[in-house]
């Protein structure tokens, strides 16, 4: 078997005197050394020729590539599999190889500091990546580590905490965890204190609400409140009723078809899938990106367009559909059909009398099953209570075999 030319060395804070005695050896017997311009200055000076990463990253791929033949380490923070440089060049070059030495990364390092469990501990990144992904998580007695951007980012989750109704966490920034200058900070969000710290931090969260508002649930059927609309909205029970009967799971693929404020997609998203919300209105397509920040998803993808013409500019293949409006569009039940993965499902709610005819003839030549959804919900009239009943509506589920 052919020794790996390409090799990922962890390095914390503490420079060379921290490394294994196997990252010593990789780094020592190196033909070039890479990495950013704080990991290469902890390495002392060899003769190894020494490659700076460029922005963008990715022109950085296409010189380690030029390299291929050559012993080549490649210096990275912490533990280079845990939103680190290791997992992008795996996925770049075969694992084979590939030879990484992780080192005890700021997660590992964060938690010996706190005592926390990290098992029991959430562990995200918000460098390079949305700040509003954090929301997703914040749920009361729960403990997050969160890999900052820059200075500014402890400041920055204090305050979308605050917008959260989540002011009483209580924050722990740790700056240069492992090296001579570590230090730490601790204050709660509604009070914190630092607009700015050290660019090198990570940021421990014990998140407590504050009691004003209701917590938002981790599975689907988040309350009608929580989404910002214009009347086209699947109400909360149907939309419980609608995501139970797509059955998602972490990595599937949804396309949401009229999807209006984008309460199917999103909460597909907060369960772990990967939805695509598609949307002919444009003031709606705005509304469904709104939402998705708010509700702490904000990577959902929106096209703008109306199915079926624009689903061909998808590209991937759906592990489920949902149909959401436009049910008794010519052709639209067929093009969903065609594109679902088998095994797949594809999942049509329908309101209008149209609508519901175009489900019964696709039931009677496709199969599957319809359900009337009837809700009732309370309501004041005049000095006595009634019942208020919604729209019912017909909902088609087909599994695809």
């Amino acid at each position: 078997m052919t020794a790996p030319w390409l090799s990922v060395v962890g390095i914390s804070e503490d420079g060379w005197d921290g490394l294994s005695p196997a990252g010593r050896v990789l780094v020592a017997q190196a033909e070039v050394l890479a990495g950013g311009d704080r990991h290469l200055a902890l390495v002392p000076h060899k003769t190894a020729e020494r490659l700076a990463w460029t922005a963008p990253f990715a022109d950085n791929l296409e010189r380690l590539d030029a390299l291929r033949g050559r012993r080549v380490c490649v210096l990275a923070s912490g533990d280079p599999m845990w939103f680190g440089v290791g997992a992008t060049l795996t996925r770049r070059f075969p694992a084979d190889q590939v030879a990484v030495v992780p080192h005890p990364g700021a997660f590992s390092l964060a938690a010996a500091r706190l005592g926390w469990a990290l098992q029991d501990t959430v562990c995200l990144s918000i460098h390079g990546r949305p700040l509003e992904s954090l929301a997703l998580h914040f749920h009361p007695g729960r403990r997050l580590l969160v890999l900052a951007e820059d200075g500014g980012s402890p400041a920055q989750v204090a305050a979308l905490l605050n917008d959260h109704g989540f002011g009483p966490s209580q924050i722990t920034v740790l700056e240069h965890l492992g090296g001579s200058a570590e230090r730490r900070g601790t204050a709660p969000a509604g009070s914190w204190p630092n607009p700015r710290v050290d660019d090198l931090n990570t940021i421990g969260i014990e998140l407590r609400s504050d009691g004003e508002r209701p917590v938002l649930a981790s599975v689907p059927g988040l309350p009608d409140e929580a989404y910002l609309h214009d009347g086209q909205l699947t109400k909360r029970e149907l939309r419980a009723a609608t995501l139970a009967a797509l059955a998602p799971w972490p990595g599937a693929l949804l396309w949401d078809i009229g999807s209006g404020c984008g309460s199917i997609a999103i909460e597909w998203a907060r369960a772990g899938g990967l939805p695509v919300a598609i949307e002919r209105d444009g003031a709606r397509c705005d509304m469904i990106a709104r939402n998705a920040a708010r509700l702490g998803v904000p990577t959902v993808p929106v096209l703008a367009g109306e199915a079926p013409e624009v689903l061909g500019e998808i590209g991937n293949t759906p592990d489920a559909v949902f149909v959401g409006g436009g049910v008794s569009r010519p052709g639209l039940l067929e093009a969903c059909w065609r594109a679902v993965k088998p095994g797949g499902r594809l999942v049509a709610n329908g309101v209008t009398a149209e609508a519901e005819a175009a489900l019964l003839a696709w039931r009677q030549r496709m199969g599957g099953e319809l359900v009337r959804i009837a809700v009732a919900r309370l309501a004041p009239t005049g000095r006595f209570h009634t019942w208020h009943p919604l729209m019912p509506v017909t909902q088609y589920v087909g599994l695809k075999r």
